[in-house]
């Protein structure tokens, strides 16, 4: 199906009003969407053809996404499951959403050297890289160690055929416009996940790339209002594949 886009300010909004008026909390949203990401990569590379993953998890709700689902996604059957997060949150949610791996025996890697050597041994020893270090609120520079781990995360994807799933986002791209320099220029994505409805940099994926819409929460009323068509979404699913335009 095609889809329509949400641009940076109204979708910064649509979560507020999610927030407000429809009375979710960003943990409900955040779990929902986590849910979402772990349902778009099974269905992209299921363990029995891809079973190691490497999350890379930013600072902020991006990261919270991927924590949630690196959780889903041990439930789902990957054997070989770890989580990259160099610049972790002290925010009581993102304490407990560790807490949670743990209780799943999912290693979280927070510290690492100059040379990225946790972060290459992971990547070097995975199938799936899940990209979930920056959402569309992000603004650059992209500060140290995240320009470091991007380069990396492109090397692995580039030279050595590791598949990339990006989360709303793929980090570093303006929400709008799409890939804004040289070194992300080079970045397409194998899979992206939009969250809530496409952004407008969704427009500039590859065509060979798939694109899931997940986010099973908005109510007729609330599209309706902001212009978002929803999309048909298969039995208890909380992801939809949607053309790549």
């Amino acid at each position: 199906m095609p889809f329509s886009v949400l641009q940076a300010a109204k979708a910064a909004a649509l979560d507020k009003e999610l927030m407000s008026t429809c009375g979710y909390s960003i943990d409900q949203l955040m779990e929902l969407a986590g849910l979402s990401v772990a349902q778009s990569v099974y269905k992209s590379y299921p363990p029995k053809s891809h079973p190691n993953c490497v999350v890379l998890c930013g600072p902020g709700n991006n990261g919270g996404d991927g924590l949630v689902a690196a959780r889903h996604l041990k439930l789902f059957g990957y054997k070989q499951l770890k989580v990259y997060y160099p610049r972790p949150s002290k925010k009581p949610l993102f304490l407990n959403l560790e807490k949670q791996l743990a209780q799943f025996k999912i290693d979280v890697i927070s510290k690492d050297d100059d040379e990225f050597s946790e972060l290459n041994r992971e990547l070097k020893h995975s199938d799936i890289v899940i990209d979930a270090l920056f959402g569309f609120s992000f603004h650059p520079p992209m500060r140290a160690p995240f320009g470091g781990v991007v380069a990396r995360m492109l090397k692995a994807q580039l030279e050595e055929g590791k598949k990339v799933v990006a989360v709303d986002i793929p980090s570093g791209w303006d929400v709008n416009e799409g890939p804004s320099n040289v070194q992300i220029a080079k970045y397409q994505p194998d899979v992206l996940v939009s969250l809530t409805a496409p952004k407008p940099a969704a427009l500039k994926l590859k065509k060979e790339a798939r694109h899931f819409w997940g986010g099973r929460f908005i109510s007729k009323d609330i599209a309706e209002r902001w212009g978002i068509e929803i999309p048909d979404y298969p039995g208890v699913d909380q992801t939809v594949e949607v053309d790549s335009q």
